[in-house]
């Protein structure tokens, strides 16, 4: 019999596979409606059917669908939604707060306990978020201070000078590195804002 993981071992594996399929759009963080019902274990159709029936507990702050050009510019940039460019009909995309709504209207089991593992995905989204923001920002004040005692040192001796000159790009090539660490991967095609990852296919 096989040996149940852990939460925490879990954990460790559906963040980054449900992260990987958060993308930005409108100034968003969403989930795409194939991606949505493959993490809960239900085709497309079945997803999208219970959203319909339950239309009043999805606002637009919670569910949205997507334009043409949005469209096109998701099956660009996700190769595992390349399958979307032949659907006649245009997908739904699912706040956070949408997300766990559908697992609510859905009431099967992998729903409810992959509902969890989507908000927690989120949130962590949203805190390394911040603490990315937090650190740019911590950055650009130290880059400026430096900046300003280069300024004022200018006057000083040769070695001084020579110094402060490799003190200061010494600090500009951290920064720069600490910046390119915090930078997203590029995507394998033209970004639109989200970042896509290398993963399992999604359930249509």
């Amino acid at each position: 019999m096989r040996k149940k993981s852990s939460p925490t071992a879990e954990a460790a594996v559906l963040l980054p596979r449900i992260e990987s399929r958060i993308l930005r759009l409108r100034d968003q963080k969403v989930i795409v409606d194939a991606d949505l019902a493959a993490l809960y274990g239900v085709p497309t159709r079945r997803l999208n059917e219970q959203v319909k029936r339950n239309r009043d507990r999805f606002p637009a702050d919670f569910m949205f669908q997507l334009s043409a050009a949005e469209k096109a510019e998701v099956v660009a940039n996700c190769d595992h939604l390349a399958k979307l460019k032949f659907s006649k009909s245009l997908p739904f995309a699912f706040s956070e707060h949408g997300a766990i709504q559908a697992a609510n209207v859905l009431a099967s089991p992998q729903a409810v306990e992959m509902g969890i593992y989507v908000v927690r995905a989120f949130v962590r989204m949203r805190e390394l978020a911040g603490i990315h923001a937090d650190l740019a920002k911590r950055l650009a004040e130290l880059e400026s201070k430096t900046e300003g005692l280069a300024d004022r040192t200018e006057g000083l001796a040769l070695d001084h000078d020579t110094f402060r000159r490799n003190t200061h790009q010494q600090l500009r090539q951290l920064i720069e590195a600490v910046n390119q660490l915090m930078a997203p991967p590029d995507p394998p095609k033209r970004p639109i804002g989200f970042v896509t990852r290398e993963g399992e296919k999604g359930k249509g």
